[in-house]
């Protein structure tokens, strides 16, 4: 029987190159989220979804029949110092860690069955303080503390659970840096790598850690960043 894969926020950036790289693979990708580009592959299923409701998102994953893969790729950031603000830093954290531990336990029985495993998209911001962003900054931290215990807690059901942690990668996320020359020089020249990352390079590292070859990997944080973590 086809793997099916599910996808948060992979009707757009990381999560469709993600949704794309397992569709390449063999799997049947389901990708769940507000927003979908308008040439998404028709052979990804996109069902609109807010990730941040309970009752939402049980209703998206209840009529799959089995869930190998979890991906939680939504996410988002606020500019302006909205992040500042009580209910901007609710509502970024909501999305990004929140929502992580919803679909989560709303797939967990399903990943049991198949013995599957969980990606979760941290970020470099997990590590470092982002000045104009602290909800980003805090959820993102909080992406890896939430995948290091559910890698604890679940290894006994057989479902693995990791994390990846993109660097500058060219999305709508980071479009602010990329589209300033002087600012998105600086950051090139930073990574020793020498180049913005792209979602493909996210995806591929996503699959790996979705494959037979990572059978005995849970609970890392894996950067892709073009070594700008350690440069």
């Amino acid at each position: 029987m086809t793997k099916v894969a599910v996808v948060t926020g992979g009707g757009t950036g990381i999560g469709r190159a993600i949704a794309e790289e397992f569709r390449r693979a063999g799997l049947y990708p389901v990708s769940v989220g507000k927003d979908a580009d308008e040439d998404l592959d028709p052979a990804i299923e996109f069902r609109r979804v807010d990730v941040t409701s309970a009752a939402a998102v049980r209703d998206a994953f209840g009529d799959l029949a089995r869930i190998d893969v979890l991906v939680n790729a939504a996410g988002i950031i606020l500019h302006d110092r909205a992040e500042f603000d009580s209910a901007g830093f609710r509502k970024v954290v909501d999305v990004n860690l929140n929502a992580c531990q919803l679909t989560t336990e709303v797939a967990l029985e399903k990943l049991s069955a198949v013995r599957g495993c969980i990606v979760n998209i941290a970020s470099m911001w997990s590590f470092f303080g982002s000045a104009r962003n602290p909800a980003y900054t805090a959820s993102k931290a909080g992406v890896v503390g939430l995948t290091r215990a559910h890698a604890a807690a679940f290894a006994d059901r057989g479902v693995r659970v990791n994390a990846v942690a993109p660097g500058w990668i060219e999305t709508r996320l980071s479009a602010g840096a990329l589209n300033d020359p002087e600012r998105s020089g600086s950051i090139r020249a930073r990574v020793p790598l020498g180049r913005w990352g792209h979602p493909s390079d996210v995806a591929r590292g996503v699959r790996f850690l979705c494959s037979a070859d990572a059978d005995y990997i849970t609970g890392v944080v894996l950067p892709i960043d073009g070594g700008f973590s350690i440069a």
